[in-house]
């Protein structure tokens, strides 16, 4: 159904959006123009402030002016050689992405879901290669409520009917464990069979569901422990969103595979990152792994920039001080609406206590129709992540807004 009080040219759209695209989306109804900065503007120049930041892929805010420039002095000259051949700008890129994370390689993918399937491809190769596991026996271990994608290794990993459901069979050689429970995690490692555990810092899709202090860092002792690969999914959590350049950094822990991907663009491409040591990238050898567009000259350009403008701007230390005043202003609504405020960072979520199951959506129009954007994720639940770039003044006119909306759904 097509949302109701739009203008004739937002219906427009919608319409044929409706008609000729496929139906495995259900946005908020608004039909974006422009951004810049923390701010979106629909097809009719209502301006929005933007609290999902295309699932933290927008970190440094809409339409960067050097993200941009960087772009589009890129796209002038090369954009793609395929890796059958050398460009100028890989061997750049790969230097400046290993130093910044501390590891020895990377290997460059373009979307998230891509950067997922290549860790566990790596992890299963040294697992055969180095850790001695029988051919065709690796096993892969995944926290419950994750989320890394929809391909189909992804949904094969998943606990959401909504995206396992009816698209069987699975991957097999994957298994779950309890997110947040290191006591189940050192159970499965008894099987020698493992050879790794991927996991989000902090699940996102989920509802941005937070571990305990120090479920990290006894991630990381009991895979040191049982010579298991670390794999983390820094896909959403990373490039300062929660606070620190990686939110494993919150323990400071270091994983055997980091996987980077979102904000690794800002927003304007899809970009990802597999980094890890020798020992573990070493294994695959030419022809055994790639992507047509992966690490092209544009995605490289693209990158070092965004890289470079999250420590320029000093984004993480600002993610940090904006995500608790965040915090610490939605508690002062003391709404009985709001059950629960969590996050790190600029990565948070409140959850609606509400008999309407569908209040979470309410209130998303409601935040809509006075100027931000926001969306529900697993029903009770809405993400609020704002640009890294967002100012103490506009945190304050943003809870303003989800204050007054609290009240109009109340």
């Amino acid at each position: 159904m097509l949302a109701h009080n739009l203008s004739e040219r937002a219906a427009h759209y919608l319409h044929l959006e409706e008609q000729f695209g496929a139906h495995n989306y259900h946005p908020i109804p608004v039909v974006l123009e422009r951004g810049e900065g923390v701010f979106l503007y629909d097809v009719d120049g209502k301006r929005y402030y933007d609290f999902l930041s295309g699932y933290s892929a927008v970190n440094q805010g809409h339409c960067h002016p050097k993200i941009i420039d960087a772009l589009i002095t890129q796209a002038k000259k090369l954009t793609l050689t395929s890796r059958a051949f050398h460009s100028n700008l890989l061997g750049e890129y790969a230097q400046y992405i290993t130093s910044y994370f501390g590891y020895d390689k990377v290997l460059p993918m373009n979307t998230g879901v891509e950067g997922g399937e290549t860790a566990i491809k790596l992890a299963r190769r040294w697992a055969y290669t180095k850790k001695g596991i029988a051919e065709n026996k690796a096993k892969i271990i995944f926290a419950e409520g994750n989320f890394w994608g929809r391909t189909l290794a992804a949904i094969s990993s998943s606990t959401d009917p909504s995206s396992y459901h009816n698209f069987g069979p699975f991957m097999p050689g994957f298994e779950l464990v309890p997110y947040n429970d290191l006591v189940a995690l050192e159970k499965a490692f008894q099987d020698t069979n493992i050879a790794a555990f991927m996991v989000e810092p902090i699940q996102g899709e989920a509802g941005v569901v937070i571990p305990a202090d120090g479920y990290l860092k006894g991630v990381r002792d009991l895979c040191t422990q049982y010579n298991v690969l670390f794999i983390a999914d820094e896909i959403q959590t990373g490039l300062a969103r929660t606070g620190k350049m990686l939110a494993c950094d919150h323990d400071a822990v270091k994983p055997d595979i980091l996987i980077l991907g979102k904000a690794l663009s800002g927003g304007t491409m899809p970009v990802s990152a597999v980094l890890c040591n020798d020992d573990i990238m070493m294994n695959i050898k030419p022809g055994e792994h790639g992507s047509t567009y992966g690490g092209n000259p544009l995605a490289c350009a693209v990158a070092m920039v965004a890289l470079q403008v999250l420590k320029d701007e000093q984004m993480a230390e600002n993610a940090e001080a904006m995500g608790q005043l965040l915090r610490d202003e939605l508690a002062k609504l003391q709404s009985p609406l709001i059950k629960t405020i969590r996050g790190k960072g600029l990565l948070n979520a409140i959850v609606i206590s509400h008999p309407n199951p569908d209040a979470s959506w309410d209130l998303c129009l409601e935040l809509k129709n006075k100027g931000l954007l926001a969306k529900p994720t697993h029903g009770d639940k809405i993400r609020f992540a704002p640009p890294l770039s967002i100012t103490k003044e506009q945190i304050l006119e943003c809870v303003a807004i989800i204050g007054k909306s609290v009240e109009t759904l109340q």
